[in-house]
C-alpha cells in the first residue's frame, strides 16, 4: 500500500499516471502520486484524479493514519474511482506553485533570523513562522533583507544525508515541533545556496528569484517567548 512519492524529488512535476490500491480515510490511495500530503506546516496538494472522462477532484492530500507511507487523496463526492483502475494524477497547478515560493520563502525568514522555529503554517495565501525569542523583530530590517536575497537569484536544491550525518549536525534543524522522520536510513535537506540549509521534505522553487515580490504583512509578539512573522504576496 506504500505511495511513491514523486514530488520528493521534483516539485516541478505536475502530474502522473497511477494506480488506486484502496479506499479510506474519506479519500483514494494510489501506488504512486505527484500530490504532496499535509506535512511540516505545508498544506497539502489539490488536484484532480482523471479516468477519461470521469474527473474526481481532490480537495486535500493526507498522510495516512492507518497505513505507513501511504498517501489519501480527499475526494470530492461519494464515487471513487475502482480499486485497481488507472488514474492521471493532477496538480492543482496555481496552489503547488504558491507554496513551492511560501516555503522556500520561510527558508529565508530562518537565515535572516536565527533563532529556533517553534511554528509552522505554509498555505496558497499566506506563510508564517513562529521564533522561540524574546527579541524585537525590526519589520523594515526584515523586509529588505527578503527583498535582496530574493534578488540575488540564489540557487535551491535538495540533497539526502544519512541519519547519522544528521546526529553528527544536529544544529541543522531549526524546528522545535516538527522533527525530520526517521527510520528510513536518509533525511532530506534543503539547501539554499550560501544561505541556509536544514532538514525539509516540503516543494521548493529552484532560484530565490522565482519566489517573487514578497511582503511581510505582519509581526506579533504571541507570548513573552514567541514572535511570529506572516509573510503574503507582493499584488
Amino acid at each position: 500500500m506504500m505511495t511513491e512519492e514523486l514530488f520528493r524529488e521534483d516539485a516541478t512535476l505536475l502530474q502522473c499516471d497511477a494506480r488506486v490500491t484502496g479506499h479510506g480515510e474519506g479519500g483514494v490511495m494510489l501506488d504512486r502520486t505527484v500530490c504532496y500530503p499535509l506535512g511540516g506546516g505545508q498544506a497539502g496538494d489539490a488536484g484532480w484524479l482523471v479516468d477519461g472522462e470521469q474527473r474526481w477532484r481532490v480537495t486535500d492530500t493526507r498522510k495516512s493514519k492507518e497505513q505507513p507511507r501511504t498517501i489519501v487523496h480527499l475526494i470530492d463526492g461519494e464515487a471513487l474511482p475502482h480499486i485497481g483502475s488507472a488514474v492521471c494524477v493532477q496538480v492543482d497547478a496555481a496552489r503547488r506553485d504558491a507554496h513551492r515560493r511560501f516555503h522556500t520563502a520561510t527558508h529565508l525568514l530562518c537565515a535572516l533570523l536565527p533563532y529556533p522555529v517553534d511554528g509552522c503554517s505554509i498555505t496558497e495565501s499566506y506563510a508564517r513562522l513562529d521564533f522561540h525569542t524574546d527579541e524585537p523583530f525590526d519589520k523594515n530590517a526584515i523586509q529588505a533583507g527578503l527583498d535582496r536575497l530574493v534578488a540575488q537569484a540564489h540557487p535551491v536544491r535538495h540533497r539526502w544525508i544519512s541519519e547519522e550525518e544528521l546526529d553528527a549536525n544536529p544544529g541543522l534543524v531549526r524546528s522545535m515541533s516538527v522533527q525530520p522522520p526517521r527510520g528510513l536510513g536518509r533525511i532530506r535537506v534543503l539547501e539554499v545556496e550560501g544561505v541556509d540549509l536544514q532538514p525539509c521534505g516540503g516543494t521548493h522553487v529552484s532560484n530565490t528569484a522565482e519566489i517573487g515580490a514578497l511582503v511581510v504583512t505582519k509581526i506579533e509578539k504571541k507570548s513573552a517567548k514567541t514572535r511570529r512573522v506572516v509573510l503574503g504576496f507582493a499584488t
